[in-house]
């Protein structure tokens, strides 16, 4: 079963991107193109307090008319935050993804904050963890059947 480890892993060792709750949604959206990331993750004092999404901005920004440059992150970011573990199974994380409507799950070990993973790291692990398969078994198969020759 493919994990939340599995698919940090996979991601190779990137730092986390952040910002301070007190930047503006400007300077996120900087940060956020800097980074080619779809969201931020807010940390003040070395806790974890939301996420800022490029979500976040269309709906709490861009739609109400308001700048980007006069709002803060903390008044736009996402509160009520989700998280997950490295040996969460991917299945777990798809179902929290759907149930919640959240793209993105901070992943934590033994209370530190290790990473973060999308809708789109969940489900380029799942494709490859099919590829991964199709393969396996078109060998299995293109090697295990006799043929009729080799039966005479």
């Amino acid at each position: 079963m493919l994990t939340v480890k599995d698919l940090l892993l996979r991601k190779g060792r990137k730092k986390i991107v952040s910002i301070d709750p007190d930047a503006t949604v400007y300077e996120a959206l900087h940060t956020m193109k800097e980074n080619n990331v779809g969201a931020l993750l807010i940390i003040e004092n070395e806790e974890l307090r939301g996420i800022f999404s490029e979500r976040d901005y269309a709906r709490k920004i861009a739609l109400t008319g308001k700048s980007g440059r006069d709002t803060l992150v903390k008044d736009v970011m996402v509160t009520k935050l989700i998280s997950v573990t490295p040996e969460n199974g991917v299945e777990h994380c798809m179902n929290l993804m759907t149930e919640q409507r959240v793209r993105h799950l901070p992943v934590f070990e033994n209370k530190k904050l290790v990473g973060i993973i999308s809708i789109g790291d969940v489900v380029k692990g799942v494709i490859d963890e099919q590829k991964t398969t199709i393969n396996d078994l078109e060998k299995y198969i293109s090697g295990g059947f006799l043929s009729r020759d080799s039966l005479q």
